[in-house]
C-alpha cells in the first residue's frame, strides 16, 4: 500500500493544539469578561448607595436656606452658613433620614448630625424606628408671639410627655431655655426657640441633657435648626471591625468572631470602659427625669475616647420608659416579634386583645452584659475569670421589671462593677 504523500499525523497536532488554545483563550476571555461584570456592578451599588445615603450637601443647604430666611437660629449658624469655617467631611450615614458626618468647627473636631425627614414615623408594626422623631424639619413651633413663660411651659409640657411626671421637670426646663439663648444674650428669639423645640423632638438631645453632668454622652459643641455637632468620640465600635460584605461571605463564623477581638485595648483598660457601660445603664435606671430603655446595644453604639472613658456613640434609640409604653401598646400584634423596637426592646404579645403588652422582656443590665461578655471575659485574669463569668451569665438571665428584679438588678450592677474595680483600681489604667 503506498504511503500518503501528506503526513497527516504531523497535521493532526497543531490542530488540536490550536483548539485546545482556542478554548483557553475563549476561557480566559469570559472570566475576564466576568470580572468586569462583577466589580462594575459592585462599584455601581457601593456608588448608589453613597449618593443615597450621604446627602450631606443638600442639609446644610436646607438648614443655611432656613438660616438666611429667619426661620431658625443656633451657635453654630454663623459658622456654617456665612464664615464658613464648620464643614462637613467623611460621611457615616446609615440612613437617608439622619445623616452623620465628621466635621471641623474652627480647632474642634467632632460629628454633625443632620435631620432629613420632614414627619415623625413610628411603625412598630415592622420596627418602631422613628425616621425623624418628631417634625423638626418643619420648625413651626412655638409660633410668633410666644412669650418665654409659654414657651417654658410647652418645654415642660413635652418634658413631661416624653418622660413622666417627674418632680424636677421645671430645673430641666430651665437647663433648656439656657441652652437655648445661644449667643448669651439674655434674649431668646424666635428662631433660637425654634431650633431647641426642633432638637428636643430628638431621643439622642434628650438624653444628653439628661446626661449632661455624667460623660458617658458626648458634648454638644454646637446647633443650627436639627442639625447639631457632639464632640469626636476616638474609638468606635465599641469592639468588632467593618468588613465589605463580599469578603464577609467567606470568612467562617469562627474566625470572625475572633477577628471581633483583634483590635482591642488591654483588659485593665477594657475594663474601664466596661465600668462606664455599667455606670450608664445605673444613671438611667429609675433616674432624676425616670427610666430609660437601651433599644440598641450593639457595639457599633458605643466607643471611648484616648483616656478609655465610655462613650454613647448613638443614642437615638436609648428612649424614655414612658414614651416607649405609650407608644407601644397602641400597637397590634400576632407574634411576640410584632413588638420589637429597635433591635432590643421587645415586649410580649396579649393574643385575647392582639396588642402589645409594655414590659419589656429583658432588663437594660441583662443586654449590656450580653454585650460585653465576649469582650471583657477574653483576656481576663485567671484568678478574677470564672467569678466574673459566674457574674456575666447571672445579669445576662435577668428577666422582666418587677420590683424584686429591681433589688436583684441593683445586687449584680453592683457586685459586676466592685469586682472590676478592684481588679484594676490599684492601676495606672483607673
Amino acid at each position: 500500500m503506498a504511503k500518503s504523500p501528506f503526513p497527516w499525523g504531523v497535521l493532526r497536532k497543531p490542530l488540536y493544539v490550536q483548539a485546545r488554545f482556542s478554548y483557553l483563550h475563549m476561557k480566559y476571555l469570559f472570566f475576564s469578561w466576568l470580572a468586569v461584570f462583577v466589580g462594575s456592578w459592585i462599584v455601581y451599588v457601593e456608588y448608589s448607595s453613597y449618593t443615597e445615603l450621604c446627602r450631606g450637601h443638600d442639609c446644610k443647604n436646607s438648614i443655611c436656606d432656613k438660616y438666611r430666611k429667619g426661620v431658625i437660629d443656633g451657635s453654630a449658624c454663623s459658622s456654617l452658613c456665612e464664615k464658613e469655617t464648620l464643614y462637613l467631611e467623611k460621611c457615616f450615614s446609615a440612613k437617608p433620614n439622619s445623616q452623620v458626618y465628621s466635621g471641623n468647627w474652627g480647632d474642634l473636631q467632632g460629628v454633625i448630625k443632620c435631620q432629613m425627614e420632614e414627619a415623625p414615623h413610628y411603625d412598630l408594626g415592622g420596627e418602631m424606628e422613628p425616621r425623624k422623631e418628631a417634625v423638626p424639619a418643619a420648625f413651626n413651633k412655638p409660633t410668633k408671639g410666644t412669650s418665654v413663660e409659654k414657651f417654658r411651659e410647652m418645654i415642660i409640657s413635652h418634658l413631661e410627655a416624653k418622660v413622666g411626671d417627674q418632680a424636677n421637670l421645671a430645673d430641666l426646663a430651665t437647663q433648656v431655655l439656657s441652652f437655648t439663648d445661644s449667643n448669651k444674650d439674655g434674649h431668646i428669639s424666635l428662631p433660637e426657640a425654634r431650633s431647641t423645640w426642633a432638637l428636643l423632638q430628638l431621643n439622642e438631645f434628650l438624653l444628653a441633657l439628661v446626661l449632661q453632668e455624667r460623660d458617658h454622652t458626648p458634648k454638644l459643641l454646637g446647633f443650627c435648626g436639627d442639625l447639631y455637632m457632639m464632640e469626636k468620640v476616638s474609638y468606635s465600635p465599641l469592639y468588632g471591625i467593618s468588613l465589605p460584605w463580599i469578603i464577609e461571605l467567606w470568612i467562617p463564623a469562627g474566625l470572625r468572631r475572633s477577628m471581633e477581638q483583634w483590635f482591642t485595648p488591654s483588659w485593665p483598660h477594657k475594663a474601664k470602659i466596661s465600668i462606664g457601660l455599667l455606670e450608664l445603664v445605673e444613671d438611667i435606671f429609675h433616674g432624676p427625669y425616670g427610666s430609660f430603655l437601651m433599644c440598641d446595644v450593639r457595639t457599633t453604639t458605643f466607643g471611648y475616647n484616648e483616656r478609655y472613658d465610655f462613650k454613647v456613640m448613638d443614642a437615638r434609640y436609648i428612649i424614655p420608659e414612658a414614651t416607649f409604653q405609650e407608644r407601644i401598646r397602641q400597637q397590634r400584634c400576632d407574634v411576640d416579634m410584632d413588638c420589637l423596637y429597635g433591635t432590643d426592646c421587645i415586649t410580649s404579645c396579649d393574643l385575647t386583645k392582639h396588642r402589645c403588652t409594655t414590659e419589656v422582656t429583658k432588663p437594660n443590665l441583662a443586654k449590656a452584659c450580653d454585650t460585653l461578655k465576649n469582650y471583657i471575659l477574653r483576656g481576663a485574669p485567671s484568678d478574677l475569670s470564672d467569678e466574673l463569668e459566674k457574674q456575666l451569665y447571672a445579669c445576662i438571665a435577668l428577666k422582666g421589671s418587677a420590683e424584686q428584679m429591681e433589688i436583684e438588678h441593683s445586687l449584680i450592677l453592683n457586685n459586676l462593677k466592685t469586682l472590676l474595680w478592684k481588679k484594676i483600681s490599684h492601676t495606672k489604667d483607673s
